[in-house]
Formats: structure tokens, C-alpha cells, sequence
């Protein structure tokens, strides 16, 4: 796996992490005081740009392929 691919499967997956426990805190299964609604906004983000990491970047092996 290279380096692009890695970093958009860590964005996602953190991404995601961050957006369980910033709805599960929103509706009340958490109390996580008032960092809920930026923890939402960010997990949004950061999934957002993970999945776009993962679906349109090439591979660097792909893109060494390429020049060669």
C-alpha cells in the first residue's frame, strides 16, 4: 500500500471514529460537554477528504508505472 492510499484509509477510518461519538454525544449517549457539534463538523470533513484520497488519486506505483 502507498503512501496516498494509507493516508486516506487513516482520514476515514479516524473520520469516522470521530463522527460515531460526535452524533452517539448529540443524542445523548454521551456526555461529552461542548465539543460535540466541531467533533461532527470535522469527522464530516476529514471523511470527505479520505474518501476522495481513496477514489481519485493514482497509486504512486501507478504513477512511477506511468513514467517509466
Amino acid at each position: 500500500m502507498n503512501m496516498i492510499k494509507t493516508l486516506g484509509f487513516l482520514l476515514t477510518i479516524g473520520a469516522g471514529i470521530t463522527l460515531t461519538l460526535g452524533v452517539l454525544s448529540v443524542f445523548g449517549s454521551m456526555n461529552m460537554g461542548n465539543v460535540q457539534w466541531p467533533m461532527i463538523i470535522l469527522g464530516t470533513v476529514f471523511f470527505f477528504a479520505g474518501i476522495g484520497l481513496l477514489k481519485y488519486r493514482k497509486d504512486t506505483d501507478a504513477i512511477q508505472a506511468d513514467n517509466n
